[in-house]
């Protein structure tokens, strides 16, 4: 199963990915999600990073941020204090 799917405004993350880089339990992701607990950000890479995409969620003073290449394979990924 895909971990990570284009949409038509960005992409879907499962949970628990999200969870894992987070420090949370899965089930609690999508209702942080809902609630605003959960924010993210998408950002598309240009020039040299051109077909790369920078995902970064954030939830209660940590971020977790995936870079992730064209074929939608983590290139790499860190949790830190945001």
């Amino acid at each position: 199963m895909a971990r990570i799917t284009p949409m038509d405004q960005g992409f879907q993350v499962d949970a628990e990915l999200i969870a894992e880089g987070l420090g949370l339990p899965p089930a609690e992701v999508t209702q942080r999600m809902r609630d605003g607990r959960i924010t993210s950000r998408c950002e598309k890479g240009m020039g040299e990073d051109e077909g790369r995409w920078r995902l970064t969620f954030y939830s209660g003073g940590r971020a977790l941020r995936l870079t992730i290449g064209p074929d939608l394979d983590i290139l790499s990924r860190a949790s830190f204090d945001a």
